[in-house]
């Protein structure tokens, strides 16, 4: 529907304006009215070319919805309704998209709607842990208390997003500027070097002319090998979106040295944080290991939550399905069996989690740290192992004069 903005006057005689979505400027009147504001002005908002294209189009960050959840957390802590923290932050927030969504969710309450029926239009922004928190925060009164509990929960989590991407930075640049080089030596120096052999008259050395048949192939089928590329990935990713081969990708992950011991980590200190937090706000575990099933990030993490919830359903523990699904380390079972037995689960699962974020720090440092000398000594040995071929001739040649 299009959205239409708006000015006019209220009951206290003050000046508002403000964008609304409808289906046209009468449904708008209409609406304004039932709120008491008497309209001086609507017109169709002008459409925003780059909107129409997602490459281009703003998006809302994680950080600005911690930012977000943490001044509302705050406002409404300090006695302010609703509808007037909203206003205050739509008008403050910097992101055009963000804005508008913000300004939806006043629209939305104040035409009857509660805030969490208002954040269920909004998924791409806000996620089923969000919302369901948000709703056990409406029911239980403490509104307040779980978005600083949610802007906590997102700070850490953001905090174990950026562990695993700085992990993955290095090896990945790495390897991509190896090729990169390879493919620039095979393109560009190779065929000087091959016109000046072609003037010694003599046999090259085996890895010279390995390196020159490379080079031939490269230059006569690099389209080919590009679109080689493209396809292997678009495969890889169309495969990956299946069931199975999501299943079969995710347990060839976890079974990786070293980079599988990593995300195990994370899944587990990812895990433990989640349904902590949920538990801890009042949801029941069966939605909570949902939720937590949902947001795991592997196809095997979230078959063995999902095994554990139906197991929870029929009456066992939460220890004991757990320790079946063969995933989650014995000393994590025995510390959530010990949580159920006091009471204590949510307050257990938080220190597993408090540990395994330190355990990821120190699996990031390890990892780091292996990697290091290894793509040092592959690099060089490729890139050395080129340059060492193609001077082999002019070294052989010089031998032969000498």
């Amino acid at each position: 529907m299009p959205v239409y903005l708006w000015e006019g006057v209220n009951r206290k005689n003050e000046q508002k304006k403000g964008e609304l979505e409808a289906a046209d400027d009468s449904a708008v009147r209409i609406m304004l009215r039932r709120q008491g504001i008497k309209i001086t002005a609507v017109k169709k908002k002008p459409e925003d070319l780059m909107e129409k294209f997602p490459l281009f189009k703003q998006k809302v960050k994680e950080k600005e919805v911690v930012i977000f959840s943490r001044q509302f957390a705050t406002m409404i802590n300090a006695g302010l309704p609703i509808l007037q923290c909203l206003d205050i932050l739509s008008a403050e927030e910097p992101n055009k998209v963000f804005k508008k969504i913000i300004t939806g969710l006043k629209d939305d309450i104040e035409g009857g709607s509660s805030l969490t029926d208002a954040l269920k239009k909004h998924p791409e922004v806000f996620n089923e842990l969000f919302i369901n928190l948000v709703a056990a925060g409406e029911a239980g009164g403490i509104l307040d208390i779980i978005l600083n509990r949610l802007s906590a929960y997102m700070e850490k989590a953001m905090k174990l997003k950026g562990k695993v991407k700085s992990a993955m930075t290095y090896p990945l640049a790495t390897m991509v500027i190896a090729i990169a080089v390879v493919i620039l030596l095979l393109y560009k120096v190779v065929p000087v070097f091959e016109d000046m052999f072609s003037s010694f008259g003599s046999a090259l050395p085996a890895p010279t002319q390995f390196l020159v048949d490379a080079s031939k192939f490269v230059q006569h089928n690099i389209l080919y090998i590009i679109g080689t590329f493209v396809a292997i990935v678009i495969i890889f990713v169309r495969y990956y979106r299946t069931e199975r081969g999501r299943l079969q990708i995710d347990t060839m992950i976890l079974k990786a040295p070293v980079f599988g011991l990593l995300i195990k980590k994370v899944a587990v200190a990812k895990f433990s944080r989640t349904l902590s937090t949920m538990m801890s706000s009042g949801v029941p575990i069966l939605e909570g290991l949902e939720i937590c099933s949902k947001t795991a990030g592997n196809k095997v993490i979230e078959n063995a939550l999902m095994d554990t919830r139906k197991s929870i359903s029929e009456g066992k523990t939460i220890a004991e399905p757990l320790a079946n699904a063969g995933v989650f380390p014995s000393m994590v079972v025995s510390m959530i069996g010990v949580g159920e037995n006091t009471g204590a689960l949510d307050a257990m699962l938080s220190k597993i989690a408090d540990f395994y974020d330190d355990e990821v720090d120190l699996a990031v440092d390890a990892m780091t740290s292996l990697l290091e000398p290894f793509m040092m000594v592959f690099i060089g040995g490729v890139v050395g192992g080129m340059l060492i071929a193609l001077y082999l001739p002019i070294f052989t040649m010089a031998g032969a004069i000498g």
